[in-house]
């Protein structure tokens, strides 16, 4: 009979070795990865003094610790320019390319809509919106709130601005869709090189919006798409455009003399985008110099739909 011969023993030690180094390994490994993910997040001067993450503010106050700061609209905010220049010095990691930095807002209302797919489409929508700004690498934020009592339907996008505005000094500019507005260009890139001199850009036509009483229309340009540079001019802009909104005891007074400057404007109360080219119109000196009427031809198509009666109109532009 054959014997069976001892298994040799020192054949598994290689094994038995590698099962005592895991757990160090392990260790070490994990030890490693925590050290490289806080230096990553540390931002230094060229002093090499950690002043500034995003998961950390700097030791410095800024006008978030100001206890009279409001995000009302209601409230004016003043030396925003200032202001925002200061946090932007305070966080140099964020300071990086904030010049061409976009945040796209938009929103829809609280309650569910009446239509029995409008809240499909919306999500869809707004997908859209999310698609579109992953490709081009904007951040994106949607609202569903009235972030002022009184201000609703169109006039709620106003308190939204504003509050992105304070909500995100690091960026420069605020693109604000209608929750029913759509890209269907999505290579389309905003030629901010065109708008280097402006703080507001909406497609419109200018023999519509300033030109005499006759030629006049309340769709001389429309706000269901617009850029808002992060500025003390556009919080100045936004001040004087919510006194003509339904937080304004003047609000019906409002809504006559729009109907009697726009023959065309179909309802009574004020609305936003007339309220807007009225202002444009009736104080030039203001508001001419820095907002762009964008009517050329651009390469981008937005698309706007009507819940319930399919798509809307079509513009090139913003």
């Amino acid at each position: 009979m054959a014997k069976l011969t001892p298994r040799n023993n020192n054949n598994n030690r290689p094994c038995c070795d590698v099962l005592h180094l895991l757990p160090s390994s392990l260790i070490a490994l994990l030890l490693l990865w925590t050290l490289w993910s806080t230096r990553t997040h540390i931002v230094s001067d060229p002093n090499n003094t950690p002043i500034s993450n995003r998961a950390h503010g700097p030791p410095d106050q800024t006008f978030y610790d100001d206890p009279d700061l409001s995000y009302s609209i209601e409230k004016p905010l003043r030396n925003w320019d200032e202001k925002r220049k200061e946090w932007l010095r305070l966080h140099p990691s964020l300071a990086a390319g904030s010049k061409n930095r976009i945040l796209l807002v938009t929103g829809s209302q609280p309650s569910p809509c009446k239509n029995r797919i409008g809240d499909h489409l919306l999500l869809r929508c707004f997908k859209n919106k999310v698609d579109y700004s992953r490709i081009h690498g904007y951040d994106i934020f949607y609202n569903n709130l009235y972030l002022h009592p009184k201000m609703d339907s169109y006039w709620a996008k106003l308190p939204i601005i504003r509050a992105a505005m304070m909500a995100h000094p690091d960026a420069e500019w605020i693109w604000w869709m209608d929750a029913d507005a759509v890209f269907t260009d999505m290579e389309f890139k905003i030629p901010l090189d065109r708008y280097k001199d402006h703080n507001f850009v909406v497609h419109g036509w200018p023999n519509m919006v300033y030109e005499d009483k006759d030629n006049k229309s309340w769709t001389g340009l429309n706000v269901g798409s617009y850029l808002i540079r992060n500025c003390q001019w556009s919080m100045d802009l936004m001040q004087a455009w919510a006194k003509m909104g339904p937080n304004t005891p003047n609000y019906e007074k409002w809504g006559r003399i729009l109907k009697s400057t726009f023959k065309d404007k179909p309802f009574p109360l004020p609305d936003d985008q007339s309220s807007f080219i009225y202002m444009l119109s009736t104080d030039r000196a203001r508001w001419e110099k820095k907002t762009y009427l964008e009517g050329s031809r651009v390469t981008e198509s937005i698309t706007q739909i009507t819940m319930g009666r399919g798509v809307g109109r079509r513009w090139k532009g913003l």
